[in-house]
């Protein structure tokens, strides 16, 4: 029966390909695909959970694949089934179940309808990996999709500007939160020398303890808590998740009212026996989920939009499931999640009918509110509330300016010969770190420090680059130079394959987004990134091409530099935190810079005037 853990994934995986070759108009087919995705969904999930309690509860563990294999790293998927899975699975097959029949008639003769069920069904098919991944990697993988799908539901409307700069505000946050888990993930193997599977967990802190490790435990569980928070819209990082409310309101009852949102729930079920014994790790659990709770009650409380305060009553709810968690209540947890869960998907996909409901209402029964005099306090607290207490501000001005600054100041990155002699450079040192890295022992301190942060000025510069978006597009493939070159002078001696891992996923995914930005230009001469285009009106499958590529250029697990990126980490040592500190931030800016180009060139507003054209604002 463990073997059958893996129709959770195939199913809905197979109707995502399947539903592939229909055109948009052919709702039907597309619809029963749909159908028989989601009853087999349930069927799976409860057949499966009841097999699981006859058999004793005791946890399955299974492993599906096994991807690459060294005498020092494993990458495999493994899957796990225990009482957070089975909870967590029929309360998903449930919920895909009603949105997915709610949305066959809400999303009827919309012009996305394919694109939505397509985005659905691989949205399943991440959920399902997260909720039974045994590791790290296999996590990992749903995580990333997870947050495309998020992104790619988010930018729906995709001739809007507020849906496309919103989906861009959410994938900045998801990408800290990704970057996070490659950090915990990365700290682990040198914790324990081997790829852990998640039972482990209790062996892996045991071991820390008696190692005298305790300082890379507490990074891992930093790290740990920080794409915990994200995920689940935790203080501070809350206005994310009402921004995220711009797709389908069917999507926005899925994603941001139901299963999405409680991801970050479910990393500290499954990482608990880590960091059950840290009181400050519970304590900094405990006070993130109280200010959630407080902060986000207040703000739910005055907002004028319904979905608004869906997000935030949702967010605050989380805030007391994360009080829980670390109290060790985890049966309550389970249980307060399931009633979250299904009560916010239920309120967003009543609301349109609600709205109409009281707008009629207050049209013919309208009482004016009686004026009470009122606290300075409460009067503070009342405009906190409504400008949702600046963290948006906040996080822009503190968090996302200062790079963009930094990035405008690297302007002689504009000279083409500079880049053609950097890039030639990158190539060199390349080659040199694999083929003689003992030549350069004497600068092995200080040469993948230096190389790593050339990588990241030239990222930062095409992050805030704002002329052509094939000059951008190559600063990045630039910058995947120096971060292998930076990690070959780093390792004693790194395989031949693992290079080949990562240069050939990247490379490709360079080249197909050359080729499309190419066909873009030859169309009017004008891919500057000052301004959205929105290409994808007139250019839809050169525009999927190039979120191909740009998913590429990220690592995504689409491509051989997933698996090629997660090993070249394993060569950076633990105690190098300016090195580590530099390649986090790479990773995170190339995400965005890659997915600033797709937003520019292809999403927002269509600078043409032959259709009609979105106001800015909603």
């Amino acid at each position: 029966m463990s073997q059958l853990l893996f129709l959770f994934i195939a199913v809905p995986m197979l109707a995502f390909f399947a539903t592939l070759f229909w055109q948009n108009k052919n709702e039907k087919p597309i619809g029963n695909i749909v159908r028989f995705a989601k009853v087999f969904n349930i069927l799976i999930a409860v057949s499966y959970a009841a097999w699981w309690m006859i058999n004793g509860l005791s946890p399955v563990s299974y492993k599906l694949a096994t991807l690459y294999e060294t005498e020092h790293f494993v990458f495999a998927i493994q899957l796990y089934y225990d009482e957070i899975t089975a909870v967590f699975s029929i309360v998903g097959a449930l919920l895909f179940f009603l949105v997915a029949t709610f949305s066959k008639y809400y999303m009827h003769r919309d012009a996305g309808y394919k694109r939505f069920f397509n985005t659905i069904l691989l949205f399943s098919t991440a959920y399902n990996f997260i909720i039974l991944s045994g590791n790290f990697e296999t996590l990992f993988i749903g995580w990333e999709i997870k947050g495309i799908c998020s992104f790619l539901l988010i930018a729906f409307y995709r001739s809007r500007y507020l849906p496309v700069k919103n989906a861009f505000k959410a994938v900045s946050n998801y990408r800290i939160s990704d970057v996070a888990l490659m950090l915990a993930m990365w700290m682990m193997h040198h914790l324990t020398s081997r790829n852990i599977i998640f039972p482990e967990l209790g062996d892996a802190k045991t071991l820390a303890v008696a190692s005298g490790q305790a300082g890379m435990a507490i990074f891992i569980v930093c790290m740990l808590i920080l794409p915990a928070v994200i995920k689940s819209a935790q203080f501070p990082f809350t206005t994310w998740l009402p921004r995220a409310m711009e797709g389908p309101t069917s999507s926005s009852a899925i994603f941001y009212g139901s299963l999405s949102v409680h991801i970050g729930v479910f990393l500290l079920l499954r990482t608990h026996p880590f960091w059950e014994d840290m009181a400050w790790a519970k304590t900094v659990i405990i006070v993130i989920g109280a200010s959630t709770a407080i902060i986000a009650t207040m703000i739910a409380r005055v907002q004028p939009t319904v979905k608004t305060q869906i997000a935030y009553s949702s967010a605050a709810q989380i805030g007391l499931m994360f009080i829980e968690v670390a109290l060790g209540f985890h049966w309550l947890v389970l249980v307060h999640f399931a009633g979250n869960a299904f009560l916010r998907t239920y309120q967003l996909l009543v609301s349109p009918s609600v709205l109409n409901y009281l707008v009629h209402h207050q049209f013919f029964h309208y009482i004016k509110p009686e004026q009470k005099k009122i606290s300075q306090l409460k009067a503070a607290l009342y405009m906190l509330s409504i400008k949702e207490w600046n963290l948006d501000t906040i996080m822009f001005r503190y968090i996302w300016s200062p790079f963009k600054w930094l990035g405008k100041k690297m302007e002689f990155f504009q000279s083409g010969v500079l880049m053609l002699v950097l890039g030639v450079a990158g190539i060199v040192f390349v080659a040199a770190g694999y083929a003689s890295p003992k030549t350069f022992q004497s600068l092995q301190h200080i040469l993948p420090v230096v190389l790593i942060s050339i990588a990241l000025a030239v990222i930062l510069f095409a992050f805030s680059f704002r002329q052509s978006a094939l000059k951008a597009w190559r600063y990045l493939i630039t910058g995947h130079i120096y971060i292998i070159a930076a990690v070959t002078f780093n390792a004693d001696h790194i395989n031949l394959v693992e290079l080949v891992y990562y240069i050939s996923g990247v490379l490709l995914a360079f080249l197909l987004g050359q080729y499309c930005l190419q066909r873009i230009k030859a169309i009017d001469n004008d891919i500057l990134l000052n301004r959205f285009h929105g290409y994808v009106h007139e250019q839809e499958t050169t525009g999927f091409l190039f979120l191909l590529s740009a998913m590429g250029m990220l690592g995504f697990p689409i491509t051989a530099a997933f698996i090629g990126i997660d090993v070249l980490f394993t060569y950076v040592q633990s105690g190098q935190t300016i090195l580590i500190i530099l390649l986090a931030f790479c990773f995170i800016f190339i995400e965005l810079a890659a997915f600033r180009i797709l937003l520019r060139i292809f999403f927002g507003p269509h600078k043409k005037l032959d259709h009609p054209v979105a106001f800015r604002s909603s």
